[in-house]
């Protein structure tokens, strides 16, 4: 009866988050096909569905859609983890559409700050042009994002040392020479937190010590 209780529960909080649960199980598949390709022929094929200035110059649709279907580095039970703590409360919090547009605006407002930062740095001839066709793809951007909007989700007090470490853990690698990836990481986490329009009237701040599986407010 334990064990039914809880299989009950895993798959009441899965269904509150289709579009997590969803978006996860492509990641799954795209992992496991990754696995399957040679390490060239992984690169090619990954660097054709990156968000880099090529890329998006040529086909900017189809590389925000496609390159938000891949993990670099073929670990997904990592994400797995993130996904459920952070994209799946976000989702049953606001919604899907609202959850969903707060994902596609980190997603594409960071990454089109970050690549025109690129371009204009190769035009100055700061960057090499081999730049253009830098590897670019992933979902750190959207769950940096989501990350920052979960700050509303939190009641006073707690809601300051949270967004305390989500600046710290984002803001600290863009003070030193920052990696294209970090500046876009950081432009998410300013992005989520400006989403704040999104957020009113879906319910009261939740305390944290209340359970994951707690219903949606």
């Amino acid at each position: 009866m334990r064990v039914d209780r809880i299989l009950r529960s895993v798959g009441s909080y899965i269904r509150a988050a289709p579009g997590t649960y969803l978006w996860l199980g492509v990641l799954f598949f795209t992992t496991v096909a990754l696995h399957h390709m040679s390490p060239d022929f992984e690169e090619e094929f990954l660097r054709q569905r990156s968000t880099n200035i090529h890329e998006l110059s040529n086909d900017p649709l189809r590389v925000m859609v496609s390159s938000a279907m891949w993990i670099d580095g073929g670990y997904w039970f990592p994400y797995a983890f993130l996904f459920t703590v952070f994209h799946a409360q976000a989702e049953r919090w606001l919604g899907t559409l609202r959850w969903l547009t707060v994902c596609v605006v980190s997603h594409v407002l960071a990454t089109l700050a970050s690549e025109g930062a690129l371009l204009e740095s190769v035009r100055r001839g700061i960057a090499p042009e081999s730049s253009v066709n830098t590897l670019d793809i992933g979902v750190s951007y959207s769950l940096a994002g989501v990350i920052a909007v979960l700050t509303y989700r939190i009641p006073a007090p707690w809601r300051y040392p949270y967004l305390a470490a989500v600046l710290v853990f984002y803001g600290v690698p863009v003070l030193g020479t920052p990696t294209l990836t970090q500046c876009g990481h950081f432009l998410s986490v300013m992005i989520g937190l400006g989403c704040y329009p999104l957020v009113r009237g879906r319910g009261k701040a939740r305390n944290p010590k209340e359970t994951l599986a707690a219903p949606r407010g």
